[in-house]
C-alpha cells in the first residue's frame, strides 16, 4: 500500500512541478518537489525507501527533461540514501530536521547540476547561478517543506496505521 500511495504522490507532485509551478509568474525558479517527497520518504522510512523513491522521481525527470539519462535518477537515489541513513532520528512530528535536510539536500543538489551541466561546459559564473538560482530555489523549496511534509506524514502515519490492522486479521496469520 505504501508504495502505491508513494507512487501517486510522486506523479501528482511531478505534474505541479513541471505545470503549475513555472507559470506562476512572481516565482523566478520552481521549488523541488521531487527532492522533498524523497528526503521525506528516506528520513521517515528509512535508506532502502528513500533510495527508490529518489530513483523514480529522478527517473520521471530523466525520462521528461534530462540531458543524459540516468543522471538524475542517480542524484535523487544518492540523496534519498544518505537521508535514509538518518532515519535513526526520526522525529515524529517535528518538521524542523526535515527542513534542515531538503535545504542541504537541494544546496547540494543545484552544486551538483551546476558543476555537471555548466561548469563542464566552460561556464564559470558559479556565484551568479548560486544568487540567481540555487539560494532562491532552496529557500522556495525548503518553505514548501512546511506545507507538504506534514502531509506526507500523515499519509505515512495513515498507511503504517492500515497495515498494522491488516496484521491483527486472523485469516491472515501472524
Amino acid at each position: 500500500m505504501r508504495k502505491v500511495v508513494t507512487f501517486i504522490e510522486m506523479i501528482f507532485l511531478f505534474l505541479l512541478q513541471t505545470t503549475l509551478f513555472p507559470k506562476i509568474p512572481f516565482l523566478s525558479v520552481v521549488p523541488n518537489l521531487l527532492l522533498i517527497l524523497t528526503v521525506a520518504n528516506g528520513f521517515v522510512n528509512g535508506k532502502k525507501s528513500g533510495l527508490f523513491t529518489g530513483f523514480f522521481c529522478g527517473l520521471l525527470i530523466d525520462i521528461f527533461y534530462g540531458n543524459l539519462f540516468g543522471f538524475y535518477a542517480l542524484v535523487y537515489m544518492y540523496i534519498g540514501y544518505v537521508n535514509g541513513l538518518l532515519y535513526n532520528i526520526y522525529y515524529d512530528d517535528d518538521v524542523k530536521v526535515p527542513m534542515v535536510l531538503v535545504a542541504i539536500s537541494d544546496l547540494i543538489y543545484g552544486c551538483l547540476i551546476y558543476g555537471t551541466q555548466f561548469l563542464l561546459r566552460g561556464r564559470i559564473a558559479f556565484f551568479y547561478y548560486l544568487k540567481h538560482i540555487i539560494i532562491p530555489e532552496v529557500v522556495l523549496t525548503t518553505l514548501m517543506t512546511l506545507l507538504l511534509y506534514r502531509i506526507f506524514y500523515a499519509l505515512n502515519q495513515r498507511v503504517s496505521d492500515s497495515r498494522e490492522g491488516e496484521k491483527d486479521l486472523p485469516w491472515l496469520g501472524k
